[in-house]
């Protein structure tokens, strides 16, 4: 994708969920449909214009100032929207709060100590291609981050609610099992809030061999074990965001589904008792691997009797776990 490509892709994402449109108080934003960094007065867009944005996303605006630390500025509770049906809003009229110092041209990643409830904070980095993969990503099965639960509901993509998430995505600094940039996200915050931005920023650095600063932040409420969601901020380097440029709030939800944010647990929404008991609690799955396939099975399938001891592993786990790491699924048991 080029880079005027990415620059038209950027701006019919940011204007399709409303970013840099009206703000907390509902007062139309002047920057609802340009590219990052462009501005425009009101008085210079239609009434059209500005009615079909007020009731489709939130810009949240800081009064802080940058600062030259790893978590600058993170967002306090009390400033977030509720969550309306969008995955992201836009943070500060879209722009990070990065400072012209931390504008270096050489790569980084660096990673918060987990407090003391276990949970992350703050992961940085200046993404170049020489912190990106060269080889398929390995299984985080091990890492439980906190309010971390195995649950799976059917009106979820892959079954799985919850995701391991990275805060930096693999593809961008080959972090895979860090406990430090693993959080429990939903499967929503982790393919329609995170991913589209993740994505955006690796093709932008592989194609310009260009860096962007790079800052996602966990947003915890109280002790709460489960994060509300990420601060997510981005910066091309060499072109001073000319390239990329953003700062958004992804929301750690799941439609149809509650989250006990202090602990993790979950329930379908409006459903009856006999229903919840059961969608709740489902346990980590056990898996019989055939190595040489790359297949997985239930235990009892009919084709694992038929497999060699030498190429027969088991896993528990999640199984989205299992189709990161190029397994797939056996058409004989479905598992």
């Amino acid at each position: 994708m080029s880079v005027d490509k990415r620059k038209r892709f950027i701006l019919i994402c940011l204007t399709a969920f409303g970013l840099m449109i009206s703000g907390c108080a509902g007062e139309p934003s002047a920057e609802g449909d340009l590219a990052p960094g462009e501005r425009v007065s009101v008085e210079e867009r239609s009434a059209e214009e500005q009615s079909s944005e007020s009731d489709i996303g939130q810009t949240v605006r800081l009064s802080g100032q940058a600062g030259n630390v790893l978590a600058a500025d993170s967002l306090a509770v009390s400033e977030i929207p509720a969550y309306s049906g969008f995955p992201y809003i836009s943070v500060n009229d879209n722009i990070p709060l990065f400072t012209d110092e931390e504008l270096v041209q050489n790569s980084f990643e660096t990673y918060s100590k987990l407090d003391g409830l276990g949970r992350c904070g703050a992961a940085y980095a200046n993404v170049g291609t020489d912190l990106m993969p060269d080889e398929k990503r390995g299984s985080i099965g091990k890492v439980k981050p906190s309010g971390w639960h195995s649950v799976e509901y059917d009106m979820v993509e892959g079954n799985s609610l919850y995701n391991r998430c990275h805060l930096i995505g693999y593809q961008l600094t080959a972090e895979n099992a860090n406990e430090k940039n693993l959080i429990t996200g939903t499967r929503y915050l982790n393919t329609e809030g995170m991913l589209p931005f993740e994505n955006m920023v690796a093709d932008y650095v592989k194609e310009t061999k260009n860096h962007v600063l790079y800052r996602v932040t966990p947003i915890f409420e109280g002790d709460n074990l489960v994060a509300g969601g990420v601060q997510m901020e981005a910066m091309s380097v060499e072109d001073k965001g000319e390239g990329i440029l953003f700062h958004v709030y992804c929301y750690n939800v799941q439609p149809g589904i509650s989250i006990d944010y202090a602990t993790g647990e979950s329930r379908l929404e409006n459903v009856t008792a006999g229903q919840q008991d059961r969608a709740d609690g489902a346990a980590e799955t056990r898996y019989i691997l055939n190595t040489n396939t790359q297949k997985f099975h239930v235990p009892s399938c009919s084709s694992v009797k038929q497999m060699k001891k030498a190429n027969t592993e088991e896993y528990t786990g999640d199984r989205d776990d299992l189709a990161s790491m190029g397994y797939e699924p056996c058409k004989r048991c479905n598992p």
